[in-house]
């Protein structure tokens, strides 16, 4: 799931891969807007109120909305370098890294806001929850070749949209190719992203009011767990294999 692998990605792995950064995007999301009243991946709706706030020149908003955008983006970025990186030293292990790293970050802020939280921090939190959800959804897109955008919901409706046509159109002219086959698989994929990230927004805001930041503690703890459990099978996998060899 967390592994690219020389062969061609089969949409079951993408689907599993869904199923745990998705709703992980869906759950950070829902806790940071019970939390800070914020989402940090609405980058559509933060930028319309960049503009709103261009308009009503105030300037302390406008530039907290545009660090938001441009930690967004400088997370997209980080997590596309180290990729490159990985790519380029041939390490397959880069994205369960990558993984590791995000997860470790969310625990230190959600330890940080447990015992040091006070309102006069809130936008440099939500700034820096903004960078890691531009790494988690980089990671994600990266690692499926674009299919699995963990945050992206608007883009994954749109493209569900644009299968769901493709496959009804296909079943009215009685078309059994694999293109059509193909189109169905990926119908499957993106409706479970958006069931994944949906599912995660509702536990994250019930989670919160239940135990407060200790649901984003969890939530850090379980993507390091996640990264640290493939790391080690992986490792151990490749192990066995050279010395069979």
């Amino acid at each position: 799931m967390l592994i690219r692998l020389k062969k061609e990605r089969t949409h079951k792995e993408d689907r599993r891969l869904a199923l745990w950064l998705a709703t992980s995007a869906g759950l950070l999301n829902a806790i940071a807007l019970g939390a800070f009243g914020f989402f940090p991946s609405h980058m559509t709706g933060n930028t319309s109120q960049l503009s709103s706030e261009v308009s009503s020149t105030d300037l302390s908003d406008m530039i907290f909305f545009g660090s938001i955008i441009l930690s967004f983006v400088t997370g997209a970025i980080i997590a596309r370098l180290i990729v490159l990186w990985g790519i380029i030293h041939n390490i397959r292990l880069v994205f369960c890294q990558i993984l590791f790293v995000e997860g470790v970050l969310l625990t230190g802020v959600s330890l940080y806001e447990m015992y040091f939280h006070a309102l006069t921090s809130n936008r440099e939190i939500i700034i820096f929850l903004c960078g890691l959800m531009g790494i988690h959804n980089s990671t994600s897109t990266q690692l499926s070749g674009g299919r699995v955008r963990s945050t992206h919901i608007t883009g994954t409706l749109t493209d569900a949209g644009i299968s769901l046509a493709s496959v009804l159109v296909a079943m009215l002219r009685r078309d059994y190719s694999k293109d059509t086959t193909a189109q169905k698989s990926q119908l499957k994929t993106h409706l479970t992203t958006i069931f994944s990230f949906m599912t995660g927004g509702i536990a994250g805001l019930l989670l919160f009011r239940w135990v407060g930041f200790n649901a984003m503690l969890a939530l850090g703890l379980m993507l390091t767990i996640v990264a640290m459990v493939s790391i080690i099978t992986v490792s151990t996998r490749v192990r066995r294999v050279r010395a069979a060899a």
